[in-house]
């Protein structure tokens, strides 16, 4: 099994190279469906996304993934290849505040902070765009109906988050440290850096923390972090499925660096997670919701782009959950 695979599907492994490449090839025999176009797929690991650029914009491949969002943006812009992008389904790019850790404790300092937050540029800046938003819904109308995640009902208000802090007992704002995992610092240290800026004219001053990503899930784990930048989105497309695991107090999960435990919000997860009721599971849902957004442990951001950058020849893309480029109906004119 550490050289061979056992699996089914409509391609088998001819020969892999740890860290370097894995080469597969159609499998003939395969009856679960119709027999992919392409015989053969050589999967490269290019550490350098430099690289990966450079060869996609030579011809030298079909397709090319993980590719900062700047690059995504600059090649849709240039046009020379196809880029699909696609809101990755329930996920959440999101600032967590440790209830547990003052000031955080407090509710009108978490919703300061979410007033303070430079949602629009966060987007802009660090995203290039290659993200569905999470701020700026209508603050007159409740949020739709059996629905996660949720934009938050407001965008940056610096006046209003002053003055938040302020009845908070907090005029002269505190120190506090935020926490980005450094694996996913392409993105997350400029949002860091946008957020220290704006946090810092209501009086609050933020350390940028870089955790290694060797290191990440064991801070997670040790709920000691006051402030992160995190993300969560499941495999399954359930609103329920995301809020057991990063909300849930029963089982402690790692996901939820907010270390928010509410035995109320826990009765309503529970009553939808195993509910037949289609009535009752979109009322647990819509109470959910309210739950998490009035309380404020988790300030949303966005939701982001599983992007893809393919030459303009290659047809049949198909999105799949996992994110992960599917072979099988993917063909070449």
């Amino acid at each position: 099994m550490s050289r061979n695979d056992c699996g089914g599907g409509a391609y088998k492994v001819e020969s892999w190279s740890p860290g370097q490449q894995t080469v597969f090839t159609r499998f003939d025999a395969w009856k679960s469906g119709p027999l992919p176009q392409l015989k053969r797929v050589v999967y490269r690991q290019i550490a350098s996304a430099g690289t990966r650029r450079a060869l996609l914009e030579k011809g030298d491949v079909d397709m090319s993934v993980g590719l900062p969002p700047k690059d995504y943006a600059e090649l849709a812009e240039q046009g020379k290849v196809t880029i699909i992008g696609v809101p990755v389904q329930n996920d959440l790019v999101f600032v967590d505040m440790n209830v547990k850790i003052a000031p955080f404790d407090n509710p009108k300092v978490r919703e300061a902070i979410s007033y303070a937050i430079p949602y629009k540029e966060i987007v802009s800046s660090a995203l290039y765009n290659r993200a569905k938003p999470m701020f700026g819904g209508d603050p007159d109308k409740p949020y739709p109906d059996a629905t996660w995640p949720v934009p938050i009902k407001h965008g940056q208000d610096l006046a209003k988050a002053k003055q938040l802090l302020t009845e908070a007992g907090f005029p002269n704002g505190f120190k506090t440290t935020l926490s980005i995992d450094l694996s996913e610092s392409t993105v997350r240290e400029p949002t860091a850096i946008l957020i220290q800026e704006a946090l810092k004219t209501i009086g609050v001053e933020l350390t940028i923390e870089k955790v290694p990503g060797s290191n990440w899930f064991a801070q997670m784990a040790s709920k000691t972090m006051p402030m992160v930048i995190a993300e969560f989105y499941g495999w399954l497309d359930y609103p329920d499925y995301f809020f057991f695991w990063t909300f849930h107090g029963g089982n402690n999960s790692v996901f939820n660096t907010a270390n928010y435990v509410n035995p109320d919000l826990d009765k309503v997860i529970d009553q939808a997670r195993f509910t037949r009721d289609p009535d009752i599971y979109k009322t647990s849902l819509n109470k959910m919701v309210d739950i998490v957004m009035t309380d404020l442990p988790r300030i949303p951001l966005y939701t982001r782009f599983a992007d893809y950058a393919v030459q303009k020849n290659v047809k049949g893309f198909e999105y799949w959950f996992h994110t992960h480029p599917d072979f099988r109906k993917l063909y070449k004119e």
